[in-house]
């Protein structure tokens, strides 16, 4: 079961855990977890503000992100800033196919589950 961690950490951190990763030599993680880590509040609440897209991703596997604009109710030049901000981030990846003669592409969610990882 693949798992997605997000947590909310300074850049500082971010390097010792990389750091601290490379000296261990982890560098295959046998859960096949991924964690993304912010060091932004900016990029951390915009996350936050569309995990829905995830989802709806997850649920209802659309064919394109046409569909799933449809599904979620929200314009497709919007959704698509937020397929391609999740896609930089590594959440997601876009399938290209052809579908009735028309190229689209189709977003795809690999993770089960997405865990919060957050320290006060």
């Amino acid at each position: 079961m693949k798992k997605l961690i997000v947590s909310l950490k300074t850049s500082s951190e971010v390097l010792d855990n990389f750091k601290n990763a490379l000296k261990n030599k982890q560098f295959y993680n046998k859960e096949h977890n991924f964690e993304i880590s912010f060091d932004n509040k900016n990029d951390f609440s915009r996350f936050i503000r569309n995990i829905d897209v995830l989802i709806y991703i997850i649920n209802f596997k659309p064919t394109s992100i046409y569909e799933l604009a449809r599904l979620i109710k929200k314009d497709v030049s919007n959704l698509s800033k937020i397929i391609n901000f999740f896609d930089e981030l590594g959440v997601i990846k876009i399938e290209k196919n052809k579908l009735s003669g028309r190229y689209t592409s189709r977003p795809l969610v690999e993770y089960n589950i997405i865990q919060f990882k957050l320290a006060a």
